[in-house]
């Protein structure tokens, strides 16, 4: 069996023992009220057109949203990210343009309604407690886990100026909006939290230092896993009873990283880069050690790790399996050619670049980012491996609903 192989077949496990060692199952009889959100353009489903810094960037302008919503939402794909899955039923797509959808976004639209949550406010589209009082938003596309005294102190300058300390200042903002303490922790209490993924803008913020090398760059590792406790710890004050944390994606794989970085050695089974791969499962396995201890410290709160690096890898490894082509390495849109599509001065939605005709057939958007036909993949499996808790019960008609079956 080939090493990435040997791998995917070793990780595939961890979830179910994670959730089974510290998840407490949710009342049968309960529902989310909310969700509330931290993270990246991973999960940002409009901050960034509303930061200065960010506003006028890629998501802003299309073929940014057109698979789904048909313009540019400030998400970072072609349409829906995997929060869109998870949370948000409400979300549809045009009536017009409905009839010509392709087959697929009907099981996406089973997916959204898995939770049954609504669509958490950006924080920057909001100014009142009416805005929130269903979930927030706080991912910034760009965000950083570490503080800009952080990189400052290493010579380092970040993407935007946000990072996880930011949204945990604008989290206790709202809190003070929400009413009495009482009320808060209620409201904490019935809502669904989801911490990450984040990070991979401190990778890349260091690895753009062309005198840092991957060894010096996995110094940064406990430093932001601390950052993640942080916020974890914050929330679970403020009363929440059910977190989902995502973990890291086998940077390796990723088209901009493979354009851009010649690192050591290459997959033989994959051609993803093994040495930023190695830096991602040393990521997730001090994240893991971290939320055993948080489990420890608090077991009557729900804290639920997300594999984003198993599922993505299976996709690189076994695409045909999950409807992509059998180039999963090359970016969607872009104007980059070659095997991985990827060029930064010709970066999706940039004059000259164009999308591919089927974004489904993709594993990536653009080169960073997830197609939205990856992000129903991801948001399926976070389903399913976390059912007893998320979905309870998880019956064979919420799968088929879900479109995971």
């Amino acid at each position: 069996m080939a090493p990435f192989s040997r791998f995917l077949l070793a990780v595939a496990l961890l979830p179910v023992v994670e959730v089974a060692a510290g998840a407490a199952p949710r009342d049968r009889d309960t529902r989310y009220s909310g969700i509330f959100s931290f993270g990246d353009s991973l999960t940002d489903t409009g901050n960034s057109l509303r930061l200065a810094a960010t506003g006028s960037g890629p998501s802003s302008r299309p073929p940014y949203g057109e698979t789904f919503f048909r313009h540019p939402t400030g998400r970072a794909s072609d349409g829906r990210l995997v929060i869109d899955f998870i949370g948000d039923h409400s979300i549809t797509p045009p009536n017009r343009q409905f009839s010509i959808l392709p087959v697929y976004i009907n099981d996406m639209l089973r997916a959204v309604e898995a939770l049954g949550l609504p669509n958490p406010r950006p924080y920057l589209a909001g100014k009142s407690a009416g805005d929130f009082r269903r979930g927030v938003n706080f991912a910034v596309g760009g965000s950083t886990a570490l503080g800009p005294d952080f990189f400052d102190s290493r010579g380092l300058k970040p993407f935007v100026p946000v990072s996880f300390t930011n949204q945990t200042s604008w989290f206790k903002d709202v809190l003070q909006l929400l009413g009495s303490v009482h009320e808060q922790r209620r409201m904490m209490a019935r809502s669904l939290f989801l911490v990450g993924e984040i990070g991979v803008n401190d990778y890349l913020v260091a690895l753009g230092n062309n005198t840092v090398g991957v060894g010096e760059v996995r110094t940064l590792v406990p430093h932001i896993v601390a950052a993640v406790r942080s916020v974890l710890t914050e929330v679970i004050a403020a009363g929440a009873r059910t977190v989902l944390v995502p973990g890291m994606v086998p940077l390796g794989c990723e088209p901009q990283l493979l354009a851009l970085y010649r690192i050591g050695d290459y997959d033989p089974e994959t051609g993803c880069i093994t040495e930023l791969n190695d830096l991602a499962e040393l990521h997730n396995r001090a994240l893991n050690r971290m939320l055993r201890q948080l489990r420890r410290a608090h077991p009557g709160v729900a804290i639920l790790y997300a594999d984003l690096y198993t599922a993505v890898a299976d996709f690189i490894v076994s695409p045909r399996k999950y409807g992509f082509r059998d180039k999963p390495l090359a970016a969607c849109c872009g104007g980059g050619k070659g095997a991985y599509n990827f060029n930064m001065t010709a970066f999706c939605g940039a004059a000259g670049t164009a999308a591919c005709a089927d974004p489904s057939e993709f594993v990536s958007w653009d080169g960073v980012h997830f197609t939205e036909a990856t992000n129903r993949h991801i948001a399926c499996g976070t389903l399913k491996i976390n059912s007893p808790t998320l979905l309870n019960p998880w019956t064979a008609e919420a799968m088929q609903r879900v479109g995971c079956a």
